[in-house]
């Protein structure tokens, strides 16, 4: 049996993961790691979803690298160009001649004693390694969130769910239902009413909807006369202030939010299909580009129904309230079923590894976890905001073993921690998964920031021996 040893070895081929290479190869030059990805192509969840219209739903300038400008147009971009910005990207550094794919670790176990990772995959192929950056994202690849509805298999008609659209899905001048009302519907509805008889949107509860030009003329202003920088840090803070005044004046919030939608639909718009029961941010506002999901329902292409189902028969699906909906075509956007750690098992010393048990060290570590970090983004902000800075950090931290001839780096738990919820939105994805996750805690560093700027200042300028952080 071959064993392959690397410095480090990083889980995933998406943009989590080019960002841990690039920050490895520049900040610790002549460590050298492997990106093992366990499908065949580059970009992780963009190149398993294929669903019609797929996009960013943050603006691209902070969803790009921080190391490499955005330098499109767009803000808001389709599943083609985020793709080939990646495929650019790996190609300029050198990042692809480091992937392994078609490799899919199964299980992680730490020895103390070497402090070493031995890696098995599906397969029988070992790597061992003495870093271990996790960019597998935070949802099941090969499973979505499905609810069972009574009588589903009396339906005539497709089903489908959008992690697994099918390549020859066909829905020209048919009637179409989506069932959900996050991003992935927001983004459905408006482009398979381009081709389909009609869509219908059934939500159980509405969602806050906000709509922004794809092309966003203040930041191209900017790029064109200061900088790409400039265009980056106005979403930057344009976001935390949009957040900020969301988070502190909600009522204020609500109203300015259910007026923009007032004003787009004209006519159209119905209270019930647009007033959550929630405040806004408690869940993420779903983002519609140029207005296309109510130019879509102004041109009668599209239609929402707020109600409940109680069961389908051979044409459709039934309502609680007694009305029924006929479709041809059925898309469950239901949803994802969160992952934690990519699915792999982890074992340190011969004892499992408890996520729910753990809490997560500034947002990038696990407590007891030793020389592994973590990629997760922002809830309020463009993902790789975060990640980036996590991946700063984790590069301080590995130079600062290095002088000091350390070989292991854990982060411990106190005795006064107080439990949180490492996710404070209330998602269906989320508080299906809570009992399943890490925490967090109300003292630093164990509080997540979920804010850019302060993120920026604990992860790039404080020092990276503190108390919490055992070295040996």
């Amino acid at each position: 049996m071959t064993i392959s040893h690397h410095d480090a070895i990083i889980i995933g081929a998406g943009i989590s993961g080019i960002s841990a290479a690039y920050h490895l190869q520049t900040y610790n030059k002549g460590k050298s790691y492997k990106i093992l990805e366990r499908r065949q192509a580059l970009g992780g969840t963009w190149d398993l979803f294929n669903y019609p219209g797929i996009r960013s739903d943050s603006d691209m300038y902070t969803f790009g690298f921080s190391f490499r400008s955005w330098d499109d147009k767009s803000s808001i971009a389709e599943k083609h160009k985020i793709l080939s910005y990646l495929d650019e990207t790996v190609r300029e550094y050198g990042i692809d001649k480091q992937i392994q794919y078609g490799v899919h670790i199964v299980k992680a176990n730490w020895s103390s004693e070497q402090s070493i990772w031995t890696l098995e995959a599906a397969d029988g192929e070992v790597f061992t390694c003495r870093y271990i950056f996790m960019c597998a994202g935070y949802y099941n690849y090969d499973e979505a969130h499905a609810p069972k509805f009574d009588g589903i298999e009396k339906f005539k008609g497709e089903v489908i769910h959008p992690q697994f659209w099918p390549e020859d899905a066909d829905y020209a001048d048919k009637n179409v239902v989506i069932i959900g009302s996050g991003a992935t519907a927001v983004t459905l509805v408006p482009n398979m009413s381009k081709t389909a008889k009609h869509v219908t949107m059934l939500q159980r509860s509405p969602t806050y909807m906000g709509s922004k030009p794809s092309v966003d003329p203040i930041a191209n202003g900017l790029s064109k006369w200061v900088g790409r920088w400039a265009a980056r840090w106005w979403f930057i803070l344009s976001t935390m202030l949009i957040y900020w005044y969301c988070k502190t004046w909600p009522e204020r919030a609500k109203e300015k939010i259910t007026d923009q939608v007032k004003a787009e639909l004209g006519d159209k718009f119905e209270a019930k299909h647009f007033t959550p029961n929630y405040n806004p941010w408690d869940q993420r506002v779903c983002l519609c580009p140029d207005a296309d999901f109510f130019k879509a329902i102004k041109a009668d292409k599209a239609s929402i129904e707020t109600d409940h189902i109680a069961g389908f028969n051979e044409r459709g699906i039934l309502l609680k309230s007694g009305t029924s909906l006929d479709a041809d075509v059925i898309v469950t956007a239901t949803g994802l079923k969160m992952q934690f750690f990519g699915g792999i098992d982890f074992v340190i010393d011969g004892e499992p590894l408890v996520a729910k048990e753990t809490y997560a060290y500034k947002g990038m570590m696990l407590s007891g976890v030793p020389n592994t970090f973590l990629a997760v983004g922002y809830t309020n902000a463009s993902w790789t905001l975060k990640v980036d800075l996590t991946h700063r950090y984790a590069s301080r931290l590995i130079n600062h073993m290095d002088k000091n001839n350390y070989s292991q780096a854990c982060a411990t738990a106190t005795d006064d921690m107080q439990d949180m919820a490492l996710m404070d939105l209330t998602s269906g994805y989320i508080q299906r998964s809570l009992d399943m996750l890490p925490k967090q805690s109300t003292n630093k560093p164990w509080r997540l920031n979920q804010n850019f700027i302060l993120d920026n200042l604990a992860l790039r300028f404080t020092a990276v021996d503190d108390d919490e952080m055992v070295f040996s």
